[in-house]
């Protein structure tokens, strides 16, 4: 069977194999702790759930228009003037299966080939393979002061004749960093000066702490939405919790907006309308769910941090905001353990059924990124077997489930 050079370049997706195995563990009775999920554990917010299920008791569950169906539309303009200060219209707008969609549709729609993407690392790890998927070519930029802030001068040396767009994810995955005002303002001025696409992902953007304060890119810009070089990403995966819903959107010019519009209409066709009225029902809904997360992501990151410290070796950038947080093992790695944070990982799924996600997979090597979605039982439960596997001041025994493990290896 032949299989084109294109599809065999893409990696499988790390964070779905893991999630994967984690599963698969979990059905064979194993205890295993899955800190590699950025998945929050709410239950999906009732006016979603009763706005789906009207549209589905209905029985009206046809084809929508490819850009979103216009209720849902109206919906997001209202967010959009009440969270980034900006009056869109309707044909700014577009609505996809999931975020994940409308960033790979920006990029099918103004990518050549050979068209540079520049992605600041530490960095999802879906954009390097996404670009490579519309012919461009990944451009990575990594911090080299030890914190995960890009910095202008680092971006603006990475910059070419081939550059077509940057893209920002702040708060970031995986590092949970959320970016200054002052680099979003540099950015979007630079941007808009040298007519490069910013590509801005505020997929997490209300899941901040300590009184951080996100702050649109339409905020440092006086063009409008039709001559800005600004495009924004958003859905209702992380803020309200509906994952599996993959109901993501949008906001351009009309004239990349009618593009994507037109790839859709040949790919997908159009979001579920089921999906489509769950979203809305979120958006329109109480949106105290969307603080009450944020309340206990703030709490579960308290704690995260508390365990990180005093673990023996490791260090940490306390995470501002998002649900991870993306410690240094450079510690641990290279080692007699582990070359690498791809083998780390694997050992301490091996020895402690913890499941992580490799800083390798992120442009970080030596990091873990360690999602804290979960319980703080399992945070707790699950630093403590990291600790057993790797720092021979911890106690040599542990239980995992019902069984006394012994360290044999350290």
């Amino acid at each position: 069977m032949s299989i084109s050079r294109l599809a065999r370049a893409i990696a499988e997706s790390p964070t779905f194999a893991l999630n994967e195995e984690a599963r698969i563990l979990r059905e064979r009775g194993e205890p295993v702790i899955n800190m590699s999920i950025g998945e929050p554990r709410n239950k999906t917010p009732i006016n979603a759930i009763l706005s789906s299920a009207a549209k589905l008791s209905s029985g009206e569950v046809k084809y929508t228009p490819p850009d979103g169906i216009p209720s849902l539309k109206k919906a997001i303009i209202r967010y959009t003037e009440e969270n980034y200060d900006r009056v869109v219209a309707p044909e700014n707008v577009i609505i996809s299966s999931g975020a994940k969609q409308s960033l790979f549709n920006i990029l099918y729609s103004i990518i050549n080939p050979q068209d540079e993407v520049i992605i600041l690392a530490p960095y999802w790890v879906s954009y390097p393979e996404m670009v490579k998927m519309v012919y461009g070519v990944p451009v990575i930029v990594t911090p080299e002061d030890g914190t995960f802030h890009p910095r202008m001068a680092d971006i603006e040396r990475a910059v070419s004749s081939y550059t077509r767009a940057i893209i920002v994810n702040s708060p970031n995955n995986p590092s949970g960093a959320v970016f200054n005002r002052d680099f979003i303002a540099e950015i979007v001025k630079f941007c808009e000066s040298q007519k490069i696409y910013l590509i801005m992902d505020d997929i997490y953007h209300k899941l901040v702490f300590d009184g951080f304060m996100w702050e649109p890119a339409y905020k440092f810009t006086n063009r409008d939405i039709e001559t800005t070089m600004l495009i924004s990403v958003n859905g209702v995966a992380k803020l309200y919790g509906m994952t599996g819903f993959r109901i993501g959107w949008a906001i351009a010019n009309r004239k990349l907006i009618e593009v994507m519009r037109n790839v859709q209409a040949q790919t997908t066709s159009c979001a579920s309308v089921v999906l489509q009225a769950a979203a809305e029902g979120a958006l329109n809904g109480l949106q105290s769910i969307v603080e009450n997360l944020r309340l206990g992501f703030e709490n579960n990151r308290n704690v995260i941090v508390q365990e990180l410290r005093a673990f023996n070796g490791v260090k940490l950038n306390p995470p501002q905001g998002t649900f991870y947080a993306l410690p240094d093992f450079r510690a641990y790695i290279p080692s007699n353990l582990a070359k690498d944070s791809v083998e780390l990982s694997r050992l301490i799924l091996k020895k402690a059924m913890v499941v992580t996600v490799p800083g390798k997979e992120f442009g970080m090597e030596g990091h873990l990124r360690l999602s804290f979605a979960g319980s703080v039982k399992d945070i707790t439960e699950g630093i403590e077997r990291i600790k057993w596997v790797l720092d021979p001041l911890s106690p040599n025994e542990i239980y995992i489930g019902d069984r006394k493990l012994i360290r044999d290896w350290l």
